[in-house]
């Protein structure tokens, strides 16, 4: 008796923690799938809720389909090798599907040499393009499916043990499933945040394999096709190795099909993917360099000039001095560049991604030598330049600590990516922009990169709204073409005193001479077209917390690209 209640114990004891470790596997796949779908759709935060939210009702449905599985034992092994499967190859399947869907009309094109603004992307090109970039859903439905049917195999298999209905069966099994997904949720964010998702997705398929091996150990005289479950077993080990050893290379070489131009370098850091990508345009002229962030073009080396200069100069030129200068963002050092022509005393610039600080600062000690060649010409080596201090930081946190230093700028400059992300929202709120109006000197300027104005019209309204809710004396904005990008606008504002305009109508000259852009020019890009702000009014202004910004270029951003160019959207 006391022997069969030892066994009873242990038997006990496995089938309680292989609910908490598949429970923190389950709850890893949905962050897996969740995160590379919004990077895929570009709508991060709406689709993570929607992949989780649907993951829950397909593991409903699955804890219903389980009922129908008539011997336990068998259908658990079965279940995780199916699991393990689709854990470790969904992603990669993805993938190869979306860049299939992007490449297959250039290949039509090429084959029938269509013009560029023929290519056929409408009807089943475009069903299928469409298909391809929601099928994480459909994976993430697949998963949730199956993951379902665990509680209630496990459930079934502690009774059949016990061989009696068990009173707080359901119970036990719940709280292992809760604290095992707390384990796993931790494990996501200390760890598998940190290396790249094939990796994640190999080792996490890896422990329902190894769940599924000790099943088997465990209770090999219940089981049927015993040879063919071992050999799926070993086979699918071996799968998930290579996948964990290749798949990152295979994702970057699937996603490179995406790009028009050549991907000569492309690397992941904690916060973001970095691709670049190489034109070549003959042997009397320079190649052309793209550089990307999760797939959004950050600026191409043929007209970063414009952007650039409209960005620095106003804000420059209408400042009364230029000794002391803040850039928000800006970790490529192109920016930078543009300040140092004005020769101030010092300049501080502040950037999340220590990492992509690096590469932009020693290009040769991480980029092939060609390409980091071309990045030194264009920043100048600015990033090394020693009236420039570099805080590696979150800009949200770091300006509390240069308030609290007493900090004052004679200008800011805010060069940070578009709000596409949740986490950039609040770096477009008022609360933000009111921090920075009090390091800014009386008599200097603020300019902040604002998104298109054709494109994404009411973000761009919304941080001229958002700038005069943070008490700005006179905020005015911008515009002119940048070909990479199209129609874009900048916003740009004054602590106290004459408007920024007013400061540049009064001067006669740029202090500084640009080779491209001059005075007249400047002052034309402050005119609009005809009731270009007549729905400001309601328009919101995006307080801290209510991604209201976020939305608005979410929204236009669909609505204007679509999600089939979101590999090439800033």
């Amino acid at each position: 008796m006391k022997s069969n209640k030892n066994s009873l114990f242990w038997h006990d004891s496995f089938l309680i923690l292989a609910m908490a470790i598949l429970a923190g596997c389950g709850l890893i796949y949905e962050y897996l799938l969740s995160h590379y779908a919004g990077r895929v759709l570009g709508a991060m935060e709406s689709t993570i809720y929607a992949m989780i939210g649907l993951m829950i009702v397909a593991m409903g449905l699955g804890a219903f389909a389980a009922r129908n599985i008539k011997c336990a034992f068998n259908g658990f092994v079965w279940l995780e090798l199916t699991i393990a499967i689709l854990g470790s190859l969904s992603i990669l399947v993805i993938g190869g599907f979306i860049a299939i869907t992007q490449t297959f009309p250039l290949i039509i094109s090429d084959m029938f040499s269509l013009p560029p603004d023929a290519l056929p992307r409408g009807g089943i090109f475009k069903q299928l393009s469409f298909i391809a970039f929601n099928s994480p859903y459909f994976f993430g439905f697949l998963l949730g499916f199956f993951i379902g049917m665990e509680i209630p195999l496990i459930a079934r298999i502690r009774e059949e043990i016990h061989e009696k209905h068990l009173k707080n069966n359901i119970g036990t099994i719940y709280g292992a499933d809760y604290i095992g997904a707390g384990i796993g949720a931790a494990i996501w964010v200390l760890f598998l945040l940190t290396i790249d998702i094939s990796k994640a997705s190999a080792l996490t398929a890896a422990l329902n394999l190894i769940v599924g091996s000790m099943f088997i150990g465990y209770y090999w005289h219940k089981l049927n096709w015993k040879k063919t479950i071992v050999t799926l077993h070993i086979l699918l080990f071996v799968i998930v190795g290579v996948v964990y050893q290749q798949g990152n290379t295979w994702l970057n070489q699937m996603s490179n099909l995406l790009y028009i131009d050549k991907v000569v370098y492309t690397d992941k850091t904690r916060f973001q993917q970095l691709t670049f990508t190489q034109r070549y345009m003959g042997a009397e002229q320079s190649n052309v360099i793209s550089f990307y962030l999760n797939g959004r073009l950050q600026f191409t080396s043929s007209d970063e000039f414009i952007y650039h200069s409209y960005l620095v100069t106003p804000v420059l030129a209408g400042s009364a001095r230029h000794d002391n200068i803040l850039i928000v963002g800006g970790g490529d050092g192109l920016a930078l560049r543009d300040v140092l022509q004005w020769s101030p005393e010092h300049v501080t610039l502040i950037d999340l991604d220590d990492e992509l600080i690096d590469i932009f600062t020693k290009p040769e000690d991480k980029l092939p030598p060609k390409l980091a060649k071309h990045i030194t010409e264009l920043n100048q080596n600015s990033l090394q330049d020693k009236k420039v201090h570099v805080i590696k930081s979150d800009a949200f946190i770091a300006i509390d600590e240069l308030l609290a230093q007493g900090k004052v700028f004679d200008a800011i400059i805010v060069d940070l990516p578009d709000p596409s992300h949740p986490d950039l929202n609040k770096l477009y709120s008022v609360n933000f922009y009111a921090r920075l109006k009090q390091m800014l000197a009386g008599d200097g300027l603020i300019g902040i990169q604002s998104t298109s104005p054709y494109h994404a019209k009411n973000s761009f309204i919304s941080v001229l709204k958002t700038l005069e809710a943070a008490n700005y004396s006179s905020v005015q904005q911008y515009h002119d073409n940048v070909p990479s990008f199209g129609e874009w606008g900048w916003t740009i504002a004054s602590k106290m005193g004459a408007s920024p305009l007013q400061r540049l109508q009064a001067l006669e000259k740029l202090p500084v001479e640009h080779f491209w852009l001059t005075l007249p020019m400047i002052k034309s890009s402050f005119e609009f077209p005809h009731n270009f702000y007549r729905d400001k009014n309601t328009i919101p202004i995006n307080y801290l917390g209510s991604h209201a910004i976020y939305q608005l270029h979410q929204s236009a951003w669909q609505d204007q690209q679509g999600l089939n160019n979101s590999h090439l959207q800033q």
